[in-house]
């Protein structure tokens, strides 16, 4: 029972086992016992096979005449409250139904009864006749004997970029400039430098979501068919993975986001994000601070002044848009706190902040006791990079744009560290020590970084 996928080059171990293919085209069909009386009271989103207020032992023997026969009956004890009976096994099973826009006995919706009971017959069919095989399908998959890595193998890696130039790359160097390139002015060369020269590869949670596949399919991890009408099994958001639901609890933290599924960037889970533009850290970071500095770093007031919020709107849309092409130039938004603006609001987007909910509590604590919490740099996410990256550029010219260490963590310290917990008033009181955290971090960036 295996389905082979040939290739001219190379031979392709099976991929498909239609076995359980063919038990779903073995399922019986649906039989509608219809009502031949008018029913009072009857729901208008069932048709004629409701049979109003019957006894299960009437509904059993309007079933007997053959297997995938079905009703809903209104039930006795519970007025008001409807059961679908449905003749399978040669015995009658009776389920609660309900109804929300659609129709469902469990975590599946239908569009109608017809369709509810189609996916149900072939559902109990499968697993009664192949409930051994099943059980065996997450523990045994044929991918552990071919290669799941192999098939789901990661895309060949992109050219290390090259580090960006400062100013006065490939002009006569001077004393002076000489010093300037040992401090490393240009953030994203220093950062740049300072980082492995490897992508990072941080571990990936799938983002499973329950999907309907169009004709037959089959799971990526255990190659076995996907069985049913609708909602077959998930599908990851990110990657394209598709796998029973039941195997989604085996895969490993692998996801290996792919840009055709990726649709936005702002909101974006960081590491989604990531790893979808293998890069390291978010360009939207990247490119918002090359842009900051391009322009100088003397604004006063800069990351603290607010620009217009429509126009943080349009930059965020760009983004979204147009990812790495993307054009904020001067030419496009002459106020420079229109970027600081949507740099500051991509981090207050992210669904887990930069600095985790995991590491919250840890830093919140260190920082009312007024201890060391150096400590809890082992809580950051993996992308401590982005934050350094981020706080380096925080600290330059201070004197000019008159941002100090502790006005920038009042500027960031909500925006870099979200409470846990919707505790309204909790998350007030944390507001002082979210600052404290922030601009300790900032002020002890090179021993942290």
């Amino acid at each position: 029972f295996f389905c082979f996928f040939s290739d001219t080059d190379e031979y392709r171990p099976p991929v498909w086992k239609s076995y359980l293919y063919q038990l779903q085209q073995e399922a019986p069909h649906p039989r509608r016992i219809t009502c031949t009386r008018e029913v009072e009271n009857r729901p208008k989103y069932y048709g004629r096979e409701f049979h109003g207020m019957i006894s299960r032992e009437e509904a059993d023997q309007l079933l007997s005449v053959a297997e995938g026969s079905y009703l809903i009956r209104e039930s006795q004890r519970q007025p008001g409250t409807y059961t679908l009976a449905l003749r399978f096994g040669s015995q009658t099973r009776n389920f609660r139904l309900y109804y929300d826009g659609k129709h469902f006995v469990g975590e599946k919706r239908f569009e109608s009864i017809h369709d509810l009971v189609t996916d149900g017959l072939i559902t109990l069919y499968i697993e009664t006749k192949a409930a051994e095989y099943i059980s065996k399908m997450t523990i045994n998959p044929i991918y552990e004997h071919i290669g799941y890595t192999t098939l789901n193998r990661e895309p060949a890696h992109k050219k290390h970029m090259p580090t960006l130039r400062d100013e006065h790359d490939g002009k006569e160097s001077t004393g002076e400039d000489e010093v300037a390139e040992k401090r490393l002015t240009s953030l994203v060369r220093r950062a740049t430098l300072k980082e492995n020269e490897h992508v990072p590869k941080y571990e990936k949670v799938h983002n499973f979501k329950v999907h309907t596949f169009r004709g037959p399919h089959w799971c990526e991890y255990c190659a076995n068919f996907m069985w049913g009408l609708i909602a077959q099994g998930v599908k990851c958001a990110d990657c394209g993975l598709n796998v029973h639901k039941q195997c989604s609890k085996m895969v490993p933290n692998d996801c290996k986001p792919d840009l055709k599924h990726v649709k936005k960037v702002y909101s974006c889970d960081l590491t989604t994000l990531v790893k979808a533009h293998f890069t390291k850290r978010p360009m939207v970071v990247d490119m918002c601070i090359r842009e900051i500095e391009s322009r100088g770093l003397n604004s006063e007031g800069l990351y603290r002044v607010s620009g217009f919020s429509d126009l943080i709107e349009d930059v965020k849309m760009a983004f979204d848009r147009d990812g790495e092409k993307a054009d904020i130039s001067v030419n496009m938004y002459e106020d420079i706190n229109i970027i600081t603006g949507a740099l500051k609001l991509y981090f207050r987007d992210l669904p887990i902040p930069l600095i985790t909910y995991d590491a919250y509590p840890k830093f919140i604590e260190s920082a009312s006791k007024c201890n060391t919490f150096f400590v809890c740099f082992s809580f950051f996410s993996p992308f401590c990079a982005g934050l350094f990256y981020l706080f380096y550029s925080l600290t330059l010219h201070e004197k000019e744009n008159l941002m100090s260490a502790e006005n920038l963590g009042i500027v960031f310290g909500p925006t870099l560290m979200r409470a846990p917990e919707l505790d309204a008033m909790a998350a007030l009181n944390d507001i002082r020590y979210q600052r404290l955290v922030v601009e300790m971090l900032i002020k002890n960036e090179d021993i942290l970084f």
